[in-house]
């Protein structure tokens, strides 16, 4: 129970104070002039103006409410870091059992909340944060104090909240002579042209307290696509410019590797991996029409539709066997620039096509040779044959013989047929998805002539007429052919019969034989998003069942691979770690980031009181490293200083909750008029004799 006197003015309190004052005033000017009655009138003015401030006896019942102590456990990555998990493990038993024992006090009840914190990806550790989640749901004048168990690796610590109502205490794991080396990328560019080199800068830092041999050249190791492609040494706290080529269009995914010393805390930190994306300057293409026909705008069109593509176009009006004797110069027939095209600059080509070429004495087959050279060491040739490569004519009874995937048998197939798209088609990313799995009807237009083969090699995407090979790829060396034996692909683009999907499968075709890497026929690649990952395996001509995930760490995982569209097979897993996850079918390998590289926890992992020390000296608390033993806890009283040495102070709040009031008023309304009325009468009499 507690009292108190409590005022409930009956005017505003200004006007109170204002009506005391005048008759105060009164008072003393009547004291002034010496009237005899004026003590009476001022004890009169004092009644009123007590009666008007309303006063009475407030009586409380109360119930103390037990204070806070909120204990904060960081569970961060960082924070597992050699023995710190054990140490925040110690931390966390030894505190909740010293809270325990100074809530016993029935006079000073203590009531204790932990939160245990995780670290939020790519934003590290967000303990400010949690500190204030915890104390949200606590009246202020309940918290005693917080306890954090941490590293001190507080990326949020520039919101912590200095008016925390408590004092805040740090618990640092860790030891005081940790050191640590790390290396950061400082600039790379996100594109790049195939061919050439793209500029790449990082640092090499040490942290803590390195011995020397860590602030000595340090090995670094660049990887791409998983490949070693160089080695250097670095020195330390200098910013490093090295040359990454770019070797092929898409993704060129590079890792930067510091090799670990011994003593090091982590080497979560000695990695930097970026992606940079090949793309080509120009794709260069020559098209070479033998003659004219329906079918050639359809080419050039295609080509010249991407503007990525630089397309050289001739058509063969005059071969040398077909004069008409008028002179040269009167010809307006530009000259086939054949040993320029087919031996000085074929190398800078990304695609030579052949749409109804013959042979013709244009090109020699010692230029023929040289195609198929250019082939084996990587170029790409693409044949849109016509009636002639069945006959005598053929590209087939040229040096080109030797690379192309199938023979012609000399018959020419005359009459409607719908193409169709092989099973084994139905896998590969050219044909793949473009119609219905056979044997549905894919309801495209009819082609009316197909140039019979027999494959050599290479796979047959599509079949035409009686599902003779319509359309075979191959890869010859490091290069790739394609052989579609028919001419009348350009009906499509006309529409007949309701058409089909010609531009994108010219499409597709173009750029694969270019070795654009979306349409790789064998390939591994993986999605990622948030911890989530998906991994993609093409496989035309086999059926991965299994594939393996490497986690940062080097442990392993076994993922199932299910088939979810014909020839692509996905498996789905959630990363528990942050980092470089590497992954292999068997055949292929490809890489995952998850979160950053280096991720934020390990950015700095030196255990260090800096970041939180501010919030701690504003709230009056203390930081203590574990390392030198654990803490007594004690109360203090509220505002005084909390911190000590060997011993940390919670607050003494004495929060209470009103379960009764009572009020009783010390000037009832009757009795202050009659004590009024009585003070003036006498007043009255006194000075009226």
């Amino acid at each position: 129970m507690t009292a108190g006197i409590d005022f409930a003015p009956l005017l505003p309190p200004a006007a109170v104070a204002a009506l005391g004052a005048l008759m105060l005033l009164g008072a003393l000017l009547a004291a002034a002039r010496g009237a005899p009655g004026w003590p009476l009138r001022a004890a009169a003015a004092l009644a009123l103006t007590a009666a008007l401030a309303n006063p009475s006896l407030k009586r409380e019942r109360r119930d103390p409410l037990p204070d806070v102590a909120l204990v904060i456990v960081d569970e961060s990555a960082s924070n597992r870091i050699e023995d710190r998990a054990a140490q925040t493990r110690a931390a966390e038993r030894a505190l909740t059992e010293a809270l325990a024992r100074l809530g016993a006090d029935p006079d000073r009840p203590l009531e204790t909340r932990v939160t245990h914190v995780r670290d939020a990806g790519a934003d590290g550790t967000r303990l400010a944060e949690a500190l204030r989640a915890a104390a949200a749901p606590v009246a202020p004048d309940r918290i005693a104090g917080a306890l954090i168990v941490t590293d001190g690796r507080a990326h949020d610590a520039d919101a912590a909240p200095a008016d925390f109502p408590a004092p805040v205490h740090v618990l640092l794991t860790g030891r005081p002579d940790e050191w640590d080396r790390r290396l950061t990328l400082t600039a790379a560019p996100a594109f790049g042209i195939v061919g050439e080199e793209v500029e790449v800068s990082f640092r090499v830092e040490a942290l803590g307290a390195a011995p020397p041999e860590a602030r000595e050249p340090a090995e670094v190791e660049l990887r791409i696509d998983g490949a070693r492609a160089a080695a250097l040494r670095a020195p330390v706290g200098r910013e490093v410019t090295l040359r990454l080529p770019v070797r092929h269009g898409g993704a060129n995914v590079a890792e930067l590797t510091l090799a670990p010393l011994a003593g090091e805390l982590t080497a979560r930190n000695n990695a930097a991996l970026f992606s940079v994306n090949g793309v080509r300057d120009r794709l260069r293409v020559l098209l070479v029409s033998g003659e004219p026909h329906p079918g050639e705008r359809t080419w050039r069109n295609l080509l010249k539709a991407d503007p990525s593509v630089d397309l050289v176009h001739f058509t063969i009006l005059r071969p040398p066997g077909k004069q008409s004797g008028a002179p040269v110069f009167e010809l307006s027939l530009i000259a086939f620039p054949t040993r320029e095209l087919f031996m000085e600059k074929i190398d800078d080509f990304d695609l030579i096509v052949f749409d109804r070429y013959r042979r013709q004495g244009v090109l020699p087959d010692a230029y023929l040779e040289n195609v198929a050279r250019y082939v084996r060491e990587g170029g790409a040739v693409l044949i849109a044959s016509g009636p002639a490569f069945a006959g005598a004519q053929s590209l087939y009874r040229t040096p080109l013989r030797a690379i192309l995937p199938g023979r012609p048998t000399a018959r020419v197939i005359e009459g409607g047929f719908v193409p169709r798209v092989t099973p084994q088609g139905a896998r590969h990313p050219v044909t793949a998805g473009l119609a219905p799995p056979p044997p549905a009807d894919p309801g495209w237009g009819r082609w009316f002539r197909q140039i019979d083969l027999e494959p050599v090699s290479g796979r047959a995407l599509m079949t035409g007429a009686a599902e003779r090979p319509l359309l075979l790829l191959d890869r010859v060396g490091e290069g790739r052919v394609a052989l579609l034996a028919s001419d009348h692909a350009w009906l499509w683009d006309r529409g007949f019969e309701g058409g089909g999907p010609q531009a994108e499968l010219l499409r597709r075709l173009a750029h694969w034989l270019m070795k654009e890497p979306e349409l790789e026929e064998d390939a591994l690649w993986a999605k990622v998003s948030g911890a989530n990952v998906e991994v993609f395996v093409r496989a035309v001509d086999r059926a991965p069942t299994e594939a393996t995930a490497t986690s940062p760490s080097g442990a392993t995982r076994r993922l199932t691979l299910r088939e979810e569209a014909p020839g692509l097979h996905v498996a789905r897993f959630e990363a528990g770690e942050q980092g470089l996850w590497r992954l292999s079918d068997g055949v292929r390998e490809g890489l995952a980031a998850v979160g950053p590289p280096s991720p934020r926890e390990f950015a700095d992992a030196v255990s260090s009181a800096a970041p939180l020390a501010p919030l701690a000296r504003a709230t009056r608390g203390g930081v203590v490293r574990l390392a030198d033993g654990m803490p007594a806890l004690r109360r203090v009283r509220e505002g005084r200083d909390a911190a000590g040495r060997g011993w940390l102070g919670l607050a003494m709040r004495q929060a209470h909750a009103v379960r009764e009031v009572s009020l009783i008023s010390l000037a009832p309304g009757w009795l202050a008029l009659l004590l009024v009325a009585g003070l003036i009468a006498a007043a009255w009499r006194r000075e009226t004799r």
